[in-house]
């Protein structure tokens, strides 16, 4: 007994220390986001995978000395990009020579978007506080203490549940957490913006790679606030120059200027390119007016949330603690900044408990809306105008209407080939046949019958090759029903468990037929290379946008750089204006969403619509 609580002592006396090595690695990962706000992206990434190996640790501790098992709960980390077959790596609409820049970029998405990285933030801070209290816990109770530790250790560090809402509170403090975010990111854009300028003054080629990596951290922003509150910023850049293409007698043109290599017309259209487009300046602008605005609407909220906290903490934690311990703690003066009384004897602190529980609420109530504002104030400056929308989409028709182009042309040439190998033969097997009847229906008449039969066989079979035919450039359900009905019927005949939702009106014909195929390429990719058994299609139109999501419950790893049929559907959209993205973590879900601007058919009598939701 008295060996076992020794055991548990020595034990609980290491998991302090190990728990005091928390505030070093959070002082690590501090140094890594200072380093972020200046644009060193991979600092940051480095230092949170840096301080996992010490929470890998501790679980490994917890079940080995506390008999709590605690199963990492991170998400599989990015596959490393893969060459393409020209030798370049593709993120988007964007080549890059090199896959480092993808690389960290993907692990910095990874390890951010991850929640349990925000637990293991928490954890780091508190954790140390649990340590010490684990010492003197240990000596009285022993394994208990140990035992108790484990699943302290394991609330924090394990993998939880998803729950479909969060409490009041909960919500709150998320909301909080997403204005100081939204400020945090807002600082690195600034930090980002001050070497842009610098090599702006001191023109260099090195100003086109800090504008792109600027956009990095700027886009992020964009996606987080959607993520976060909703609010959608769309990125307002002009596409990047094309790589130069040299003349007729190999020499490399810039406006007048020839010269021997590509070198130089990539360099100064890269530099134009850059310094042309608005949208650089007002991200530069951004920076600085997002940053102080951002400011100024989170700091009475986290005031408020630290002063009512800390007040709670002083006044039930910090004063009986130094009452019992004869010392003066300087958080009893805490209520005394702001006026109030001292709280000295437990009269006091059960009297200002309701002041700080008040300023804890008062500092919540207002999270969610401010959140939201903040992401639409800094929309303001960080999405397009109309000059760059319109800007933006003449780029875009410039660029897909070649895809298009070698689209339909790849199309005709499907329908050609088939025709000529499918019915075009038949046709002429049958014609021969008949001859052969033609000729036997005197001299062997048993035997014409036989050819005739096999000659209404033929027929049959031509028929419904002609029908799939046909169905494969335009199905007939899409022309009778509309799409919502050709969506339930491609779902029943799906080898998954296939659900529909959503209502949707008769829209223009060639966008029903663009979104149609989409979803088919992409139920056929979730069962073959997927492994799916479930997937989920919601259909939806808003504001004259068509929008489609298909998830399923596959294998995940998705890659539009290792399938033609995902290139296939960007090049469909792209002759009607419309986006894709994909989400495809290692493990799954897939998620993919289609949106492609079309109007109502005009030429529709009736609007129909399908049943707002039908399990296939």
């Amino acid at each position: 007994m008295i060996r076992t609580h020794l055991t548990s002592v020595r034990r609980g006396f290491v998991l302090a220390a190990l728990a005091l090595v928390s505030w070093l690695d959070l002082l690590l990962e501090l140094v890594g986001f200072c380093l972020l706000c200046v644009g060193l992206v991979f600092a940051y990434t480095l230092a949170l995978e840096g301080t996992r190996p010490r929470a890998a640790l501790t679980r490994r501790l917890s079940g080995r000395w506390c008999g709590i098992e605690v199963e990492p709960p991170y998400r599989p980390a990015p596959p490393e990009p893969e060459r393409e077959r020209d030798g370049w790596y593709r993120e988007g609409n964007s080549l890059f020579k090199r896959s480092w820049f993808i690389r960290w970029t993907k692990r910095f998405e990874w390890i951010s978007d991850d929640p349990a990285t925000g637990r293991d933030l928490g954890w780091q801070l508190w954790n140390p506080l649990a340590g010490l209290l684990l010492v003197p816990a240990v000596l009285v109770a022993g394994p208990r203490a140990l035992r108790l530790y484990g699943k302290w250790t394991r609330w924090w560090l394990g993998p939880r549940p998803a729950r479909d809402r969060d409490g009041w509170v909960k919500s709150r403090l998320k909301a909080l957490g997403f204005q100081l975010g939204l400020f945090a990111l807002s600082a690195a854009q600034l930090g980002m913006a001050f070497p842009t300028l610098f090599a702006l003054i001191w023109p260099s080629p090195l100003f086109p790679t800090m504008v792109v990596a600027g956009r990095t951290v700027t886009d992020t922003l964009r996606r987080e606030a959607k993520n976060w509150t909703g609010v959608r910023i769309d990125r307002p850049y002009l596409p990047e120059p094309p790589f130069p293409v040299p003349r007729a007698d190999g020499m490399y043109q810039h406006g007048r200027q020839l010269y021997d290599t590509p070198w130089w017309p990539a360099r100064l259209a890269r530099f134009r390119w850059a310094i042309s487009d608005r949208a650089t300046w007002r991200d530069l602008a951004a920076a600085v007016v997002n940053s102080v605005v951002l400011l100024l609407m989170v700091v009475p909220t986290a005031a408020l949330v630290f002063f009512g906290f800390w007040g709670v903490l002083a006044l039930w934690a910090w004063r009986p603690i130094g009452q019992w311990t004869g010392t003066s703690w300087s958080t009893t003066n805490w209520f005394s900044m702001v006026g109030l009384p001292e709280a000295t004897t437990h009269g006091q602190a059960l009297a200002l408990t309701p002041v700080a529980v008040a300023a804890f609420v008062a500092g919540l109530i207002a999270t969610p809306w401010l959140a939201r504002q903040g992401a639409r104030f800094a929309k303001l400056l960080l999405g397009p105008t109309e000059a760059s929308r319109l800007a933006q989409r003449v780029e875009r028709l410039k660029q897909t209407r070649t895809d298009a182009s070698v689209a339909q042309a790849a199309e005709l040439r499907r329908i050609e080939r088939d025709l000529h190998d499918g019915v075009q033969s038949r046709l002429v097997a049958l014609g021969m046949k008949l001859g052969a009847v033609e000729a036997l229906i005197d001299s062997d008449p048993a035997a014409a019958k036989r050819l005739a039969a096999e000659l209404r066989q033929t027929s049959s079979e031509t028929l419904t090759e002609l029908r799939l035919l046909v169905r494969g450039i335009h199905p007939p359900v899409l022309s009778e029903r509309g799409l919502g009905d050709a969506v339930r019927a491609m779902a029943l005949d799906s080898p998954m468990r296939a659900s529909v939702n959503g209502v949707l009106p008769r829209l223009e014909q060639p966008a029903e037929a663009c979104a149609y195929f989409a979803v088919s390429e992409l139920l056929g990719n979730a069962a073959k290379h997927g492994e799916a058994r479930r997937v989920s299609i919601e259909l939806g139109y808003e504001d004259g946008l068509l929008r489609i999501e298909v998830t399923d419950d596959g294998k995940g790893g998705a890659n539009a750089a290792r399938g033609s049929g995902i290139r296939g559907i960007e090049r469909r959209l792209g002759a009607f204006d419309g986006t894709f993205a994909l989400t495809s973590p290692p493990g799954g879900p897939t998620k993919a969403t289609v949106e492609i601007p079309c109007q109502l058919d005009p030429d529709a009598s009736s609007p129909r619509t399908s049943t707002s939701s039908e399990t296939a």
